[in-house]
């Protein structure tokens, strides 16, 4: 039995993690009541009593939380954004490298994926690995996402009564180009600049859809349609929730993915733009999926463990 205890349970990350393993016969969830819960002492206690400490709180309180751990056997996994750049930290997205994978397997602090970058890096971390684009390549980088990703706050703002009219439209945020996902999607591509990012959030509950166009005439290896559809394919071959789309859509909803943990790879264009586009949820693979796979790596299990609907345990 693994002991695991969720610091921010409360929080939609949090609550999502928890439901993933209640009914799993193998983990024990160590729960604070109320009162408890922001209490230093009682979260200290739990997490160095603990296997696995989740951590889905803010970035300060997680590093707090890191510093109460005095048990070197606990292992956590953090869902903020406190040390995803941090090299001494393994980078939760397996997908991308064997090396990734063997990190996660082998580590005791790994840092799960935001959102938005994990479509991103899905993109171009592949792009700047096989040396198809350089790494001072101009990139730029749209997403669009459910309002279930601005967290508790946001969500009580959309379903509320008399909600404010401009709710009712995509609104286009972080305009000064200060995204906290920036620092992260530049370093893990091991790009020289951060990409312009427009994150855009719209009036639905869940789901992602992040684009990354390319000017073919800028790119290190001339490479039509095809051959990055074939690029992907291959290189994501194998793997359980990655996969590369080959046909054509005339719309790309960013929906079609909601409540699992896949992630699904389009490209398509002409022989002077390609645009690629990276599909999932936003609280599955951009979140609490994302979490609970790493953890089943960690564990040496299934990494699908109660991530596809046929799995029990």
């Amino acid at each position: 039995m693994v002991n695991v205890f969720i610091d921010g349970k409360e929080g939609t990350t949090g609550l999502q993690i928890f439901e993933r393993l209640g009914s799993r016969k193998d983990i024990n969830i160590v729960s604070l009541p109320e009162e408890t819960r922001k209490d230093p002492a009682a979260r200290k206690q739990c997490i160095n009593e603990a296997d696995i400490v989740f951590l889905c709180l803010p970035d300060a309180a997680a590093r707090e939380s890191v510093s109460l751990c005095e048990n070197e056997r606990v292992k956590i996994i953090d869902a903020s954004t406190a040390h995803r750049t941090n090299p001494q930290w393994a980078y939760g997205f397996p997908e991308l490298s064997a090396e990734h994978r063997r990190r996660i397997a082998e580590g005791k602090r790994i840092a799960v994926p935001g959102c938005h970058a994990s479509g991103f890096i899905s993109l171009v971390y592949p792009l700047v690995a096989g040396g198809i684009v350089a790494p001072d390549y101009p990139f730029v980088c749209h997403s669009v996402t459910g309002y279930s990703g601005g967290g508790k706050k946001m969500i009580a703002e959309y379903e509320s009564e008399g909600r404010s009219p401009e709710l009712d439209s995509p609104r286009q945020y972080a305009l000064g180009q200060q995204h906290k996902h920036l620092p992260e999607m530049q370093a893990v591509c091991g790009l020289s600049y951060a990409p312009s990012f427009q994150p855009i959030v719209a009036d639905y509950y869940s789901g992602m859809c992040v684009t990354v166009p390319l000017h073919t005439r800028l790119m290190r290896k001339k490479m039509s349609v095809k051959d990055i559809q074939e690029y992907f394919a291959e290189y994501y071959a194998g793997q359980n929730f990655v996969k590369t789309v080959k046909e054509s859509k005339s719309f790309l909803p960013a929906n079609p993915l909601v409540g699992t943990n896949n992630m699904e790879i389009y490209a398509d264009g002409n022989e002077e733009r390609i645009l690629l586009a990276s599909v999932f949820d936003n609280l599955g693979k951009g979140a609490s999926g994302a979490a609970v796979q790493c953890m089943n790596i960690l564990l040496g299990m299934d990494e699908r463990t109660s991530l596809t609907a046929t799995e029990e345990l």
